[in-house]
């Protein structure tokens, strides 16, 4: 199978970003880490791979939990700060849909907001369920659609601030496509053959300080990001104004955001 041109662009979004990431959407993401982690029914004990493991953040929780610990990104400089987050795992270069270990060698796979980012979600899915033996679960995350307050400040501040989504933004193929709702997700879980199928909403408010949320994007990261740096500098102040009159009414009286967030988590178990 060949990395479509999905895969290669969001890799390139990442690449040398960890220190971004961790600043600004690492803090977001890491909020569901614990439910993750009990969805995939990771405890002492387990062999766990954690695919796309970015910072380290859920591969160091389930250390905590005395998990044997497997953490594979294809980003060199997530590789080095997961390895630094969670020194008692073990840390490998792989992204999905290769994994290069044999099949039904974990007890749990687990995947932090990594479907969101596969040109392929269904093989990637069906290369979590590979590695897992009989009986063990596979626990993900993804961003929902419609979404929420918080994924839609920036695609609203650009918009306010007359910058139109380019045509030539790699998207996945619709066919490989699949609807960002609890539904959704699961059918996704389901077609990959995992029974026991379980879907849910998680929903928090992510309390940020505002210049830590603007630093992500600003620093190039995801396609906001990319679109961010195409533009002429007064474009990109243009932004930020519009980025700081929109997220006024979250601002709470410490000066930091509170911004209403979702997040879909699916689990199944394999056969």
């Amino acid at each position: 199978m060949i990395d479509t041109d999905f895969d290669a662009h969001e890799r390139s979004r990442w690449a040398g970003r960890a220190e971004a990431y961790a600043r600004s959407f690492g803090r977001l993401c890491a909020y569901p880490a614990d439910a993750l982690l009990d969805a995939a029914g990771v405890r002492a004990g387990r062999r766990v791979i954690d695919v796309g493991t970015g910072p380290g953040t859920v591969a160091a929780l389930a250390l905590g939990r005395g998990a044997e610990v497997v953490a594979v990104d294809a980003e060199p400089s997530m590789l080095d700060a997961a390895r630094r987050a969670a020194p008692g795992a073990e840390v490998r270069a792989a992204a999905l849909p290769r994994l290069p270990f044999p099949p039904g060698d974990f007890d749990a796979a687990v995947a932090s907001f990594v479907l969101n980012h596969v040109g392929d979600p269904a093989a990637g899915l069906a290369e979590l369920r590979r590695v897992v033996r009989p009986g063990g679960r596979v626990a993900v995350t993804a961003w929902p659609s419609p979404h929420p307050p918080l994924q839609r400040l920036w695609g609203e501040a650009l918009a306010a601030a007359g910058v139109a989504t380019p045509p030539d933004l790699p998207r996945v193929a619709p066919e490989r496509d699949f609807p960002r709702t609890e539904a959704g997700l699961a059918g996704l879980l389901a077609a990959a053959g995992l029974a026991d199928v379980r879907s849910e909403t998680l929903t928090w408010a992510h309390r940020t300080d505002p210049e830590d949320w603007w630093a992500g994007p600003a620093a190039g990261i995801s396609t906001i990001g990319l679109m961010l740096q195409r533009q002429p500098t007064a474009v990109r102040e243009r932004v930020r104004g519009e980025y700081d009159r929109l997220a006024a009414p979250y601002r709470h009286a410490d000066g930091n955001l509170a911004l209403p967030t979702a997040a879909l988590l699916a689990s199944g178990r394999v056969g």
